[in-house]
């Protein structure tokens, strides 16, 4: 084997051993909610498909409600800001890279690649092109209600 023959194998093997990383950053961060977790077993599907993820107290206390495990789901709750008796639910997924979204008291953030969401969902700035979807959301008496 001469020197080029071995350059080129040696970059070969250099190439092969960083692969898994590349592949690995290029994934979501998703360590927060594991494909395999089980759904939030304290949440009580109702008839018409509507579980609680929290009191209105807990909403205004901390100005959101969030939930990795909600019935299989990333949720997201916020209040509504053009109704005040109104919420309104996420599903906390970036469209982008499945990071869990946050609430950023402005906007909605995704902290993995620092995509924006207007309240409504819609995108405010990228690199995420898609909104993020919703579900059906509801307040009735102390209880903030999400349909998934």
């Amino acid at each position: 084997m001469n020197r080029r023959e071995f350059a080129n194998w040696l970059g070969v093997g250099a190439l092969a051993s960083s692969l898994p990383i590349a592949i690995a950053a290029c994934q979501g961060d998703t360590a927060d909610a594991p494909t395999d977790a089980p759904a939030d077993t304290a949440a009580t599907v109702e008839g018409d498909g509507f579980a609680a993820i929290g009191t209105v107290a807990d909403l205004d206390a901390a100005g959101f409600l969030a939930n990795v495990r909600f019935q299989g789901s990333r949720v997201l709750v916020i209040r509504d800001p053009a109704n005040a008796d109104a919420v309104i639910a996420f599903n906390a997924v970036c469209p982008h890279a499945a990071c869990t979204v946050e609430w950023g008291e402005e906007t909605l953030v995704c902290p993995c690649h620092d995509s924006f969401f207007n309240f409504d969902g819609t995108v405010a700035s990228g690199p995420a092109a898609e909104p993020l979807a919703q579900f059906e959301a509801k307040i009735e008496g102390d209880q903030v209600l999400v349909k998934v």
